[in-house]
């Protein structure tokens, strides 16, 4: 399992896949990437504390699958765009 403790970014693969993530949620809910990055920085820390620890695990796996993680979690945090 992955270390959920706040962790900043420090691979250069992880910006990319931080912003592939924001991006596509933000496509499949119909909202601007603003919006997301600002439920998963601002609202939440869902970005350092899930999205950039779990990134062995996520990035590895289809883009539906990473979109449908990602708000999952956002619905289980009660995380609202």
């Amino acid at each position: 399992m992955a270390n959920l403790e706040q962790q900043p970014i420090c691979n250069v693969d992880e910006l990319p896949f931080a912003i592939f993530c924001i991006e596509n949620v933000a496509i499949h809910l119909g909202v601007s990437a603003e919006k997301v990055y600002d439920a998963l920085t601002e609202k939440s820390d869902i970005l350092n504390h899930y999205i950039i620890p779990c990134y062995d695990a996520l990035h590895s796996q289809s883009k539906a699958y990473i979109v449908d993680d990602i708000i999952s979690y956002m619905k289980e945090k009660e995380v609202k765009i």
